[in-house]
């Protein structure tokens, strides 16, 4: 099959990044040109597979494997074959200047916060989970313009590669039309993609300004999670708020007050309605729209991205990394808590 390539090239990483790649993510610099020419010599070898090929992309895989590829390989695989699993997600309404898309961004239902350069910290999304309309909006229709975001995220936020990234779940305005719209299959089936075949590594997820009555609700949601998600998580009592982790790598934490998001986030990056000092909510939007319709060329051509399980060759279906899903991407019914 032929593979689609766009513009390859390296971005270099700032000195504070280099440092943490080399120390957590085991790359070598000398060594990244041809470790990048050996997952694109496999990938222009594997029939079933139609991919993008630019160094950054193939990068970020290689950074989200810690440097193995055999993993960063496996991973590329599950990244094309599990999207065709999840059609209410990355459907033909996946473009930059699709009408839905550019609505859902101006609402204001995510936000991505810029980092201060220099900052090695992880890339940081805020989701305010109760500004949109269940009636207009389908929850899949809010994931779908979050997917697109994580991958720009993927393909040109440094912090994201190395560091990894948290989002903070803002649950002011949450409504019981909100929790209904949640659609649990869907969720089950994204969380599990977004752990298999994403390669930006997910480091927590924070819950604040949450009504009370949703804490006790939190059990319910986390059995949502993967697997691998729910083990790392450990349940402590922390004056008013409850706060679930697993070391400094991965946390949870569920906390009814607003000033929550700075123990996560530092005051100067976020906008004035945050309590914060950098501009507003309003101009951080008017970027991420002029951001994602700046990947309108990228996103018409990853349509044609994918892989054609007709194509697979029988070698390639032994799986040896444990899957939510099934060989050609189905999806396993999970055990719901």
């Amino acid at each position: 099959m032929s593979i689609i390539n766009l513009n390859s090239c390296i971005r270099p990483l700032s000195p504070e990044l280099q440092r943490v790649a080399i120390e957590e993510l085991n790359e070598v610099p000398s060594r990244v040109s041809a470790d990048i020419a050996a997952v694109r010599d496999w990938l222009q070898k594997q029939p079933h597979l139609c991919s993008c090929l630019t160094d950054q992309f193939l990068l970020g895989f290689l950074r989200g494997s810690k440097f193995s590829l055999e993993k960063a390989k496996h991973k590329i695989d599950r990244y094309y074959t599990l999207q065709a699993a999840i059609p209410e997600v990355f459907n033909e309404h996946r473009l930059a200047d699709d009408p839905q898309v550019l609505e859902i961004i101006r609402m204001g239902v995510i936000l991505r916060i810029p980092l201060d350069e220099g900052d090695t910290g992880p890339a940081v999304t805020i989701i305010r989970a109760g500004c949109y309309d269940t009636a207009k909006y389908k929850f899949q229709d809010i994931i779908r313009v979050g997917s697109m975001f994580g991958e720009i995220m993927m393909l040109e936020d440094d912090n994201a590669n190395v560091s990894g990234y948290i989002e903070i779940m803002d649950m002011t305005g949450i409504s019981a039309a909100n929790l209904f719209a949640l659609q649990p299959h869907l969720l089950s089936k994204f969380s599990a993609y977004a752990d298999e075949a994403m390669p930006t590594r997910q480091k927590g997820i924070h819950f604040i300004n949450v009504p009370s009555s949703f804490e006790s609700g939190f059990n319910s949601l986390s059995s949502f999670f993967p697997d691998k998600i729910k083990s790392r998580v450990i349940a402590t009592q922390q004056f008013n708020s409850i706060s679930y982790s697993r070391s400094s790598c991965f946390q949870v934490s569920v906390s009814s007050d607003p000033e929550a998001i700075f123990e996560r986030v530092r005051r100067e990056y976020l906008p004035q309605e945050y309590g914060g000092t950098k501009g507003t909510m309003q101009d951080i939007l008017e970027q991420m729209e002029a951001k994602m319709l700046s990947y309108r060329d990228y996103f018409e051509q990853s349509r044609h991205f994918g892989a054609n399980e007709k194509l697979r060759e029988e070698s390639n279906h032994s799986e040896k990394y444990p899957s939510y899903f099934g060989l050609d991407g189905s999806f396993r019914k999970l055990d719901i808590d």
